[in-house]
């Protein structure tokens, strides 16, 4: 299936525009000279764009293909998953961020240091380097493989493109350029799918006919209450098992809690993620109507030969090149969309990793770096990692079947630095010891659970193409956790029962493992004391449940931690504290403020007031 001139002039344009952005904000404003406005663009973006931005990071080309084609071939109860995206997004909004935010953090993992110590930060941000490195490979990869197979699109020459065009903006623009172009290839990717919908709705004979069709061949699920945890997919596995999934990502991945920090304040870092959730539920609906209107229009249709052994990805373009092929530009339109997925995805990752690598590694143990030379260090770190992933997806076009493991790896790294995130937000008692066991615990059972549940899989797959094992799904992955087969589990006993333990299960179960071992090995060390722990990095969960209680029990639920309203310690700055203060001036503020502070947005908010008509600043709650 060839592609127009017309295809190849929307290709073109969205790259362009997307390498624009990045140049504007590299010429213009403080042209990226300081690493508050590298990484965090001056701690100046409002919620909408910060919404669009945290909807586009992980909405990447694997999830545009692979939802249609879950729809596709197990019918409407995917959809279910939305159902989570409340809590999901609701807890990051009022736990994770007041505390992340009010400590005035560049990395997620400062988090760990202030709550336990380096050694758990250290740990922390390997597993996430880890984690971001394999995907962003894969990310970019997967998509362009698919791509080829069903047009005349060169891989090499989308992935090349693509590779150095997002660099290119991310280590000029900085984070301020990545999010507005998250903003304008969110929009790109809505068009595309937008236009699939339309056209296709329109040649199977509108949407009545669909839906019809749909129902009649069982794709339209109703609401399965089957509490089985080995059931693949069920109302609980989705909504609840589901919300797991959506704190691994929402609330302590540093490529999402980045723009939180980023935001003029904790109010504007709040409502992105209330925004977020009508954005999450559109992509979702536009998603499942993808996989409903293709499945209508092949049953009216013989699937050739090529389609019926494709992948189920692969089926996506396949549709989309027979239902907007005779319509020049649209399938230029929706290749710009699936390409938007991968830029936003891995520019997010490039930033996110050269911030975690300057903060947490180089920073801590390179003593008065000049701000000039941090910046420059940061963009050629951002720049680094741009190389790296290109290597990475050469190497993926070399793994064959290993490819689906290497995706399945973001999925088993999530649920357990969410547990540590978890153990240190919510156990007082907890300690370092604690929290390295756990965590070594976690990511040891989601990897022994993991390549278990893909041993099987690739046991039990079926010869049919339209009943694959979900392995065939990149997906699911995708959505963060690992893929499981579709084999009925009632035949499976002892481990290979356990290895069929529905996916969507597995952040909550990995996150668990590191909640509860880090809590026996932390009892049995010894555990902190509460007037030990820093109360910023605590969340009261008991006091804020039983807030009805007399006054006198609020002391005892909060289990000797101290309440930082009260708690005079609080008036110094703690060490990374000091460290932030030290950076210097930054757009105009007074000797010791960090960039970012802004007078007029943060007045009113917590962190900021204001005595006898001149301005008191607050960092982390400390006067200066």
């Amino acid at each position: 299936m060839k592609f127009t001139v017309a295809d190849y002039a929307i290709f073109v344009l969205l790259l362009v525009f997307s390498a624009g952005i990045g140049l504007f904000y590299a010429l213009t404003g403080g042209k990226q000279r300081t690493v508050q406005e590298f990484l965090l663009a001056n701690r100046s973006m409002t919620f909408l764009p910060l919404a669009f931005s945290l909807l586009a990071t992980f909405q990447s080309a694997v999830a545009i293909l692979g939802v249609p084609s879950e729809i596709y071939r197990f019918g409407t109860e995917y959809w279910f998953l939305g159902c989570s995206y409340f809590l999901g997004l609701l807890i990051p909004a009022h736990i994770f961020i007041p505390i992340f935010y009010r400590l005035r953090l560049t990395s997620t993992y400062e988090y760990l240091e202030l709550r336990f110590n380096k050694v758990v930060r250290l740990c922390g941000t390997a597993t996430f380097i880890f984690q971001m490195v394999i995907y962003m490979g894969v990310v970019l990869y997967a998509p362009a493989l698919a791509l080829n197979a069903v047009t005349d699109f060169d891989i090499w020459a989308s992935v090349l493109t693509i590779g150095i065009v997002c660099t290119l903006y991310t280590a000029l623009g900085g984070l301020k350029a990545v999010i507005w172009t998250d903003v304008f290839q969110t929009f790109v990717m809505f068009a595309g799918q937008v236009a699939v919908i339309v056209v296709g709705t329109i040649k199977v004979g509108g949407i009545d006919r669909v839906w019809k069709l749909a129902a009649e061949n069982g794709k339209i699920s109703g609401i399965d209450l089957n509490p089985d945890p080995y059931e693949r997919h069920t109302f609980w596995t989705l909504a609840f098992g589901g919300v797991f999934m959506m704190l691994a990502l929402y609330g302590v991945n540093q490529a999402q809690v980045q723009r939180y920090l980023s935001s003029r304040s904790e109010r504007q870092a709040v409502l992105s993620c209330y925004a977020v959730f009508p954005c999450q539920q559109i992509v979702l609906c536009l998603s499942c109507l993808t996989g409903l209107v293709m499945f209508a229009y092949y049953q009216d249709r013989q699937l050739t030969q090529e389609q019926l052994s494709a992948s189920p990805d692969q089926m996506v373009l396949y549709f989309v090149m027979d239902v907007l092929q005779e319509v020049p530009g649209l399938p230029g339109l929706f290749v710009a969309c699936l390409f938007s997925g991968s830029l936003s995805t891995i520019s997010s990752a490039f930033n996110s990793l050269a911030t975690v690598t300057m903060e947490d590694l180089i920073r801590p143990y390179v003593n008065n770096i000049p701000e000039r030379r941090a910046t420059l260090y940061s963009k050629l770190l951002a720049l680094g990692y741009g190389v790296l992933c290109l290597g990475m997806a050469y190497i993926s076009s070399m793994m064959g079947p290993v490819l689906q493991a290497a995706i399945s790896i973001f999925g088993m790294v999530g649920g357990p630095l969410l547990g540590l995130f978890c153990l240190g937000m919510f156990f007082p008692c907890a300690n370092s010891v604690g929290a390295v066991v756990g965590l070594i615990a976690g990511l040891a059972m989601a990897f022994w659970v993991g390549i278990g549940s893909m041993v099987i899989n690739y046991q039990s797959v079926s010869p049919d193409p339209t009943v694959l094992a979900t392995d065939g799904n990149l997906t699911t992955a995708v959505m963060t956790t690992l893929l499981t087969s579709t084999t009925a589990p009632e035949r499976l006993t002892g481990l290979r029962k356990f290895y069929n333990l529905s996916y969507m299960w597995y952040s909550a179960h990995n996150s668990t493992t590191v909640i509860v071992v880090g809590l026996l090995v932390s009892l049995l060390t010894g555990p902190t004391r509460g007037k030990d722990v820093n109360p910023r990095t605590i969340f009261p969960v008991l006091p804020r449940l039983l807030c009805c209680l007399p006054a006198k029990y609020h002391e005892m639920l909060r289990c000797g931690v101290r309440d930082p309203a009260e708690d005079t310690s609080c008036s110094e700055p703690t060490s990374l504290g000091v460290e932030k203060i030290n950076n210097g001036v930054a757009n105009g503020l007074p000797k010791g403020l960090p960039s970012g502070v802004n007078t007029e947005e943060d007045e009113g908010s917590e962190g900021f007031s204001r005595v006898d008509g001149t301005h008191t600043y607050v960092l982390q709650e400390t006067t200066l």
